[in-house]
């Protein structure tokens, strides 16, 4: 019996073959249109039955692809018919459809009330004042460049956080840069380069600096200053950052496959093509808190005086205090630090680093901001914040616990149709 049970397709298909090749003798030819079912369900079944690769398929030919088949379309069931308004992770139904409706110019508002348990552990909300201002400002504005900077940037308190080009497609940059052109806000490059489709529009552009140099680095990866006083020096450019981390994979650096490093790619980021690109765990530019303050001085003079920033995932909180020492101590003040939270998002983040590795944005904000107001320098370092923005409600959050502005990546790409 438990034979015939995991024979169960090959030998229904066999038999109903049998019996249409019957009918369309005796009745009809008709019948045999079953045969389109049954045949090719029995060559996958016999095939399964003698392939040595997988046991299930072996042990229930045919059958067993119904289980493959329900893998295929567990994620898209669960979200479509499964999951609640506000269950759904990383960004619930309610967020992504708050962003598609704001991005496609539709109504936001959402009526008969919350449908949040606000007597819940996890509810949280903003306090509001009897008295709110007469004239709101409707595009606030920060002023990032402390007496070091020969040219303060005015950035948006809402702005698109770091996607490089060959993560993301040629076409994505450009929508983005124009959306940045249109809004008034920056557009982080990413570290994959400044390529010609950041220039198509534009729109402000802060320069990521990663470990791989991309865009600025020589023959063996080293950092190249001509190369990089080269692109920073255009107007476009409004401030450059040093990535030192990024929330969904500290420490980790990242490849970039042969495959995917085309001719423009390797052009953009002054690799060779069509060999793998390796973005190192670690810079070879500097090795303590207290170099990394003389190359973010250097950056900053060869940009022609533009901003400089830091950015990071926080990790030990040591370190985060000897970054703050460490301008104190060389009396070089970076002109912003963002704080990278770590349920920030990336294609290529092995599942334990997205999962547990590096602090939660509340948390690295909260110790940044500490730091920097317990060392006196707060008012020299702006702070922004990274990870997971994709509301009024989220940006006042961070604002509130001391952030100066906020980026956002993801609700962006929502709202180009990712």
């Amino acid at each position: 019996m438990n034979s015939i049970i995991r024979n169960i397709v090959p030998l229904g298909s066999l038999l109903v073959s049998v019996l249409a090749l019957a009918l369309a003798v005796w009745i009809s030819p008709w019948w045999l249109i079953l045969l389109l079912v049954t045949v090719p369900l029995l060559a996958f079944s016999l095939y399964d039955y003698f392939q040595k690769d997988w046991t299930i398929t072996r042990n229930y030919p045919g059958a067993a692809r119904i289980r493959w088949l329900a893998y295929d379309l567990r994620p898209f069931l669960r979200a479509y018919i499964v999951e609640g308004d506000l269950e759904g992770k990383p960004y619930p139904y309610e967020a992504r459809n708050l962003v598609h409706a704001r991005a496609r110019g539709q109504t936001d508002t959402h009526p008969f009330g919350t449908e949040r348990d606000v007597e819940g552990a996890e509810y949280q909300w903003v306090n509001h004042s009897i008295a709110p201002a007469e004239h709101p400002e409707k595009s606030p504005r920060v002023t990032v460049g402390n007496d070091q900077c020969a040219k303060p940037y005015s950035a948006s308190v809402l702005n698109i956080s770091a996607m490089s080009f060959g993560a993301l497609s040629a076409n994505a940059v450009e929508a983005l840069n124009l959306g940045a052109k249109q809004g008034g806000f920056y557009h982080d490059t990413g570290e994959g380069g400044f390529s010609r489709y950041h220039q198509s529009h534009g729109g402000d552009i802060v320069w990521e600096l990663g470990s791989g140099y991309f865009g600025a680095r020589d023959d063996a990866g080293n950092f190249d200053p001509e190369l990089f006083a080269e692109q920073a020096s255009r107007d476009q450019v409004k401030m450059t950052e040093i990535k030192l981390s990024q929330g969904a994979k500290p420490g980790h650096g990242g490849l970039l496959p042969a495959a995917k490093v085309t001719e423009e790619i390797a052009e953009t980021r002054k690799v060779p093509a069509h060999q793998d690109c390796l973005s190192p765990r670690g810079h070879k530019a500097f090795s303590t808190p207290a170099q990394m303050m003389e190359f973010a001085a250097r950056m900053r003079d060869l940009s022609g005086g533009k901003p400089v920033g830091i950015k990071l995932c926080i990790g030990q909180p040591h370190e985060a205090f000897a970054v703050v020492k460490a301008m104190q101590k060389t009396g070089i003040y970076p002109d912003f630090v963002v704080v990278d939270g770590a349920e920030g998002g990336t294609g290529a983040a092995p599942l334990e680093l997205s999962d547990h590795v590096g602090m939660p944005l509340i948390d690295g904000l909260v110790l940044m901001r500490n730091a920097l107001v317990g060392a006196g320098v707060k008012d020299k370092v702006r702070l922004a914040a990274s990870g997971k923005v994709y509301s009024g409600y989220g940006l006042a959050q961070n604002l509130a616990i001391g952030a100066d502005w906020c980026n956002a990546a993801r609700a962006f790409m929502f709202s180009i149709g990712c």
